[in-house]
């Protein structure tokens, strides 16, 4: 706040929940509980590091996640992501890169030609050529389909800008994903669409951090 000019073959994505509980069958006159209230309870109360390890897998930046797990326990979803919003916008140059460096393209579906891929690629190594990491695209809002004509329009479209444009454009698209990541945990969404390893595969509205088996060491208690 992560290459040639064809892709990596796709790998399962990384799929990391946030800590949290099945859900609760509701009384009468009792207000509904949901998913989310649930896990937004498993949220407030986890330990620390766990909650940090799922948090980096919405967004590679230690300052975002120790930041929301330093500010529990919150309300309702609403108030984890306005503070996942300002802590996002509060990212230094530092920390975006930290961000970027795990990020991976967005996932074309199974059926997409070779000659898209190799577009796509070609595309890509452009962009990344000429602002030093990978292209970074928020399509929460799009169907699968859309995929491959959203991020090449993305990625020609903005290719024009200067470096500092695409930093302020970037950084945006980051907040985005991660809000977006943190929505599909909560409500206990498949997160298949949303989190993929790093430089491998790729997510939907959102690529996320490999799984290596190990913890963050900073996330570690003590």
């Amino acid at each position: 706040m992560t290459r040639g000019p064809t892709l990596p073959a796709h790998r399962p994505p990384y799929a990391s929940g946030l800590p949290g509980r099945a859900d609760i069958p509701t009384l009468p006159g009792q207000a509904r509980i949901t998913p989310s209230t649930v896990l937004l309870e498993g949220f407030n109360t986890a330990p620390a590091d766990e909650v940090c390890e799922a948090l980096l897998a919405c967004l590679r930046s230690l300052r975002w996640a120790r930041r929301l797990v330093d500010h529990r326990p919150y309300p309702d979803l609403e108030s984890l992501l306005a503070a996942s919003d300002e802590a996002a916008y509060d990212l230094t140059p530092g920390d975006l890169a930290e961000a970027l460096a795990a990020e991976v393209l967005p996932e074309l579906p199974d059926d997409t030609y070779s000659a898209a891929h190799t577009a796509l690629g070609a595309a890509h190594a452009a962009y990344e050529a000429r602002f030093g990491h990978v292209f970074v695209i928020y399509l929460g809002d799009s169907s699968p389909g859309e995929t491959l004509d959203r991020t090449l329009e993305g990625i020609r479209s903005r290719l024009a800008n200067d470096p500092e444009e695409e930093r302020v454009v970037a950084a945006e698209e980051l907040r985005r994903l991660a809000r977006g990541r943190l929505v599909s945990s909560l409500r206990g969404v498949d997160t298949h669409r949303y989190a993929a390893p790093r430089r491998g595969a790729a997510g939907h509205p959102a690529s996320a951090p490999a799984d290596n088996g190990t913890r963050h060491p900073r996330c570690r208690p003590g």
